[in-house]
């Protein structure tokens, strides 16, 4: 049994977090909605330093097998924009190899409990449409829809 493990992240975390960053913006260049999503949400690529110290940030680690907290093992991440009464989560992401594991909604757990912390009243996030896992994710944490966006291309 896993017992995942989730942290505030750390300018230290910089380069996995830009490596996680790189495999899931990749995962959603052929989902539905995805090259839009891309287009709206700029990467942060390089500026993972910056992110960790201006925004709320949280990685999720693989425990090492010795409980040496330097081979912990990244597995996921979780960016959340602090609003004065809106929380909303901006990217949540675990590796292909560590879902079905609980860090997904132990990032979700923590990101709730900063914002409440913070003040927020209410916390929002996105998902794609047809990406059933981040839907699941956030309905486990009690998160549901409240407006479906549709569009059309006309060109």
């Amino acid at each position: 049994m896993i017992d995942p493990l989730v942290r505030l992240a750390v300018p230290d975390d910089a380069v996995v977090l830009e490596l996680l960053e790189r495999e899931a913006r990749a995962a959603l260049v052929d989902a539905r909605g995805g090259r839009r999503w891309l287009e709206e949400h700029p990467e942060i690529g390089a500026d993972w330093v910056i992110a960790t110290a201006t925004r709320a940030v949280f990685v999720a680690v693989l425990p090492s097998p010795d409980g040496d907290l330097d081979t912990d093992v990244p597995v996921g991440y979780l960016v959340l924009d602090l609003g004065d009464t809106v929380a909303h989560v901006d990217q949540v992401f675990v590796t292909v190899q560590a879902r079905q594991l609980g860090f997904g909604d132990a990032l979700l757990e923590l990101a709730s409990d900063v914002a409440r912390k913070a003040g927020a009243a209410l916390l929002e996030g996105h998902a794609l449409p047809g990406d059933r896992d981040t839907k699941n994710l956030y309905e486990r944490a009690r998160i549901t829809a409240r407006l479906i966006t549709v569009s059309a291309r006309l060109d």
